[in-house]
């Protein structure tokens, strides 16, 4: 779909990388640059020790796949200008550097929209490219997580904040990313000009947690997250079966509208009489009782029987799974959220996931392994009329990195 899309990634860790390599599913060329030392990403199982031993990288391949990669050395003169060039007759610039190490090397907006009106240029930061803290360094557990509020709002009265799963903002964040980008490129169908997309994950953060932000900023205040038996509405909640796995019920329109599904499905039709368990508000003030009877109710059957009452009352629900059960989940695996991908440190292939969006009658998936570190120095810049004995040059001054092929 973005085939002839040309696409220049200067980016290291994850959001922007991740941001790439979904351009690269849907047919961009998507040319990867690395400082001379590579992606920190690339090194993610150094250092950890483990008894099974560890072939493959698909931390990193997951967000690099059928990227070229090129490394060169921005910091010095030379390296920025050969990006420069890289940037003369490309349609997008992706980058997470920071905005003080881009202006330093003449990498920033305003100097490569001028050497290309026609690029979209998209920054992704941890807070964004204005006020005090821009050039500030942000992971996605501190900006995204913890900075936007949602650590906070996770956590519950007297418990210590969790950590966010690993890269699970940066991948949101890409997201992001990639409408922006899209947006902007249809724009300039129109236009023809290039325009600057920014996406932090601070803003992304706040826009994730956007239901519960708009009540803050409308009313002052929001609810805290609580017990099972303390929430707003106890009908929406997490239950026990008896083969001791979780359900997750979620119930329409505050409830009451699923009130007489869920108590047929629990063969407790007499609630619909019962003044403490009819209405949500009876339920929320009776919440202790209520979510005692129905962690009774569903004490009596297993998920499996379960699944079966809760479907023929055309309930919304959801077993609670570990990522080993959704690695087979069939209904997971139809939605194609899983593809194969090659990875150049194996013999053989194996699944990884998929972009977020599938596209009928396309070709949306991988395109490629992740690229070595520096694996097409000579293809790339040969492509900018650089010969051999330049770029070996350019090697030996450490410049440009020495293929690791």
């Amino acid at each position: 779909m973005l085939e002839g899309l040309k696409v220049i990634e200067m980016a290291t860790y994850v959001a922007a990388p991740a941001a790439g390599a979904m351009l690269r599913d849907w047919g961009a060329d998507v040319t990867k640059v690395e400082p001379l030392n590579g992606c920190p990403m690339r090194r993610f199982f150094e250092g950890m020790k483990s008894n099974v031993p560890i072939e493959g990288n698909p931390i990193f391949t997951l967000d690099n796949r059928g990227k070229r990669g090129v490394t060169i050395n921005t910091s010095d003169k030379k390296g920025a200008d050969i990006v420069r060039k890289m940037i003369k007759d490309a349609d997008v610039f992706l980058t997470n550097v920071r905005p003080q190490s881009l202006e330093s090397a003449k990498l920033d907006h305003e100097t490569l929209l001028k050497i290309n009106p026609k690029l979209i240029y998209c920054s992704l930061t941890g807070y964004g490219l204005d006020g005090e803290e821009k050039n500030k360094p942000g992971f996605d557990i501190a900006a995204y997580w913890s900075r936007s509020g949602m650590a906070h709002l996770t956590q519950r009265k007297g418990e210590e904040p969790l950590p966010i799963r690993t890269a699970s903002g940066d991948h949101i964040t890409a997201i992001s990313s990639v409408s922006g980008i899209l947006a902007a490129l249809y724009e300039r169908n129109r236009t023809g000009k290039g325009k600057v997309v920014e996406t932090s994950l601070v803003r992304t953060g706040i826009y994730s947690i956007g239901s519960d932000m708009a009540l803050q900023l409308k009313f002052g205040r929001v609810p805290s997250t609580k017990n099972r038996d303390q929430q707003i509405n106890p009908l929406f909640n997490f239950f026990k079966t008896k083969d001791d796995r979780w359900i997750c019920l979620s119930p329409r329109a505050g409830g009451d509208y699923d009130f007489p599904r869920v108590v047929r499905a629990i063969e407790r039709e007499e609630w619909l009489e019962n003044d403490k368990f009819n209405t949500n508000q009876a339920r929320r003030e009776n919440s202790n009782e209520f979510i005692k009877e129905m962690d009774k109710a569903f004490s009596k059957h297993s998920l499996e029987e379960w699944g079966d009452k809760l479907d023929a009352q055309d309930l919304v629900w959801s077993p609670v799974q570990n990522l080993k059960e959704v690695a087979v989940d069939s209904q997971v695996i139809a939605s194609g959220a899983f593809s194969e991908v090659e990875d150049q440190e194996c013999i053989e292939n194996y699944r990884t996931v998929s972009s977020p969006v599938k596209f009928h009658n396309s070709d949306d998936g991988p395109k490629g392994p992740a690229p070595k570190l520096g694996q097409d120095n000579f293809q790339v810049l040969g492509e900018l009329g650089i010969n051999d004995d330049e770029i070996n040059s350019l090697i030996n001054d450490g410049i440009v990195g020495q293929p690791n092929i």
